[in-house]
């Protein structure tokens, strides 16, 4: 029999509580016990970024860490970027920049890169390429997720 833990984690703004079993992985707690299925798994390794989260406003891969870990923390989950109706500028940069294709890497490039420009409110394109470099899209050659991102950062300063 394997012991459960009580967690109690902010996401998206919502504190939670629940009974967790010590194993069970982060973005296993995010996408099947907290049903916010916008947070992907892909490598299970740390490596493709797919699973990015911000843990107390920094991109974490979510499929390196237990649920238990995050009890007592702050988590952003793509959901919670948009304001009901109203996409986050970055969301809406990525979709008038064509910035996506088949949508997998995109919740964890919105997060990594919506936390970038937080303390990067006026990047190049070099510094844009350096801040996406963990993250793995398959399906682009990411100048259009740069461009999307240059876009937002600008939008964002005005």
């Amino acid at each position: 029999m394997t012991d459960s833990h009580t967690i109690a984690v902010t996401v998206n703004g919502v504190r939670t509580e629940k009974s967790v079993e010590p194993r069970l992985l982060l973005s296993d707690f995010i996408r099947h016990e907290l049903m916010l299925a916008g947070t992907h798994v892909g490598c299970e390794h740390g490596v493709c970024g797919a699973c990015t989260i911000l843990f107390d406003g920094f991109p974490t891969r979510s499929c390196l860490m237990f649920a238990v870990q995050a009890d007592g923390h702050e988590i952003a989950t793509v959901e919670g970027l948009s304001k009901g109706e109203t996409l986050h500028p970055l969301q809406q940069a990525m979709h008038d920049s064509h910035g996506l294709q088949c949508g997998y890497c995109t919740p964890g490039i919105l997060m990594t890169m919506s936390a970038f420009l937080d303390s990067n409110p006026s990047p190049d394109e070099h510094a844009v390429r350096e801040a996406l470099s963990g993250n793995l899209c398959r399906c682009t050659g990411y100048q259009h997720i740069v461009d999307a991102v240059l876009l937002a950062a600008e939008r964002m300063r005005t």
